[in-house]
């Protein structure tokens, strides 16, 4: 009867040791891959995290190399376009040429310019305007009457002169003078580059970029 309950001791003994290990075993694997998890959902969230930026900085490269390419585009007018507006342009080409403008409106201003460099201007005024509106610099047509409001001071490059729809917009190689005395003045200028303008459109080369 000792025997055989030593025996039974002696079995159970080791069943618990067996059946020990074995939990730690299994335990250890679970902390191993738990903490396998736990880092692949860190990095399966960092690389979430990461994908928006690489993706909206993608994007944004794409964006705008997109937006340079279209504002590089400039449209190209074919030969025949060319031959349609050739006498159009040759005369626009010709009043861009020379500023005279007669002005009626209050104000006192007086100026002076041998290109932007060698300019000067002080005072103001807002007027209505009549004559040639000199120098396009893109393809517009200007017409020969206007409102022109005009104020600041600028002394060559450095330039505080009101900049607005209205402004006589003179050319940066414009040549002349320009005065208004209370209620009338004027503004007298020409564009040498014009001229070579005008040459250089006689055989289909527009250096201002101002033909229609």
């Amino acid at each position: 009867m000792k025997k055989s309950i030593l025996t039974l001791f002696i079995l159970l003994f080791f069943s618990v040791t067996a059946w020990s290990a074995e939990h730690e075993t299994s335990e250890s694997s679970s902390v191993e891959s738990a903490g396998d998890s736990a880092v692949s959902s860190q990095e399966t969230t960092e690389s979430t995290l990461e994908s928006p930026e690489t993706s909206t900085d993608t994007s944004g490269m794409e964006t705008t190399s997109t937006s340079t390419d279209i504002e590089q585009e400039k449209p190209e007018h074919g030969f025949g376009h060319k031959l349609l507006f050739y006498i159009p342009n040759r005369i626009l080409d010709v009043f861009d040429i020379v500023r005279l403008r007669a002005r009626v409106g209050p104000g006192i201003a007086i100026g002076a310019r041998v290109t932007k460099p060698l300019s000067f201007f002080f005072g103001g005024y807002g007027t209505v305007f009549v004559g040639l509106p000199g120098p396009r610099l893109e393809p517009i047509v200007k017409l020969p009457v206007g409102l022109e409001n005009y104020g600041g001071l600028s002394f060559s490059l450095l330039d505080s002169t009101n900049e607005g729809r209205f402004a006589p917009n003179y050319s940066p190689t414009e040549i002349g003078v320009s005065l208004h005395l209370l209620i009338a003045g004027f503004d007298v200028t020409v564009d040498p580059v014009e001229v070579i303008d005008l040459a250089a459109g006689l055989i289909f080369i527009d250096i201002r970029d101002d033909d229609l």
